[in-house]
């Protein structure tokens, strides 16, 4: 029973660790991204970038705590070890998605605008 708390606490701890870390900074480093794709509105783009990180943090927060349940039980050291590397692994390979999907977004966006203003000219 210790064994699988510790491995539960160990799971939360550093999920959401990783979580809040890239989130901070994505939110950090994607301000100057944002303020490009909304032509220099640094209200609009900060705006926007507040509502995202929210977003993420919930997102992502509601995925660690789903993603804590489990089948398999930590007996030993080798257990432990096992089950937090799955489970955070799969955090961080959704983290990373999440990146991708939103760079592919904003790419389009990007893209949009630039289509958008060619055609009215």
């Amino acid at each position: 029973m210790l064994p699988m708390i510790a491995t539960y606490l160990m799971y939360l701890v550093f999920s959401l660790a990783i979580t809040f870390w890239v989130g901070h900074t994505l939110f950090t480093n994607g301000r100057v991204f944002l303020i490009e794709i909304f032509e220099g509105n640094v209200s609009l783009a900060d705006s926007v970038n507040r509502l995202m990180i929210v977003g993420y943090y919930l997102v992502n927060a509601a995925f660690v705590t789903l993603a804590l349940k489990t089948t398999e039980r930590a007996t030993d050291l080798v257990s432990v070890i096992e089950i937090l590397s799955s489970k955070v692994g799969l955090v961080m390979l959704v983290l990373g998605i999440w990146h991708f999907f939103n760079l592919f977004v904003f790419r389009c966006v990007r893209r949009y605008d630039v289509v958008k203003r060619f055609s009215l000219a």
